[in-house]
């Protein structure tokens, strides 16, 4: 029984398993603000684009 419980504390794998977790909900997390700012961005552009077109001159 202590060879199991020794065998169980060595073992490692889930905590790989975990470390990738963490570094891709770390990507999601910068890729959803990079892409929420340029969102805003290009929505700010496109509606000055369309007040443009719209608007007379």
């Amino acid at each position: 029984m202590t060879n199991v419980f020794a065998r169980f504390v060595k073992d490692e794998s889930g905590a790989t398993a975990i470390e990738y977790g963490l570094i891709a909900a770390l990507v999601a997390v910068v890729a959803i603000t990079g892409m929420t700012a340029l969102g805003t961005k290009l929505s700010g552009l496109f509606t000055g684009i369309s007040n443009k077109l719209v608007a007379p001159t």
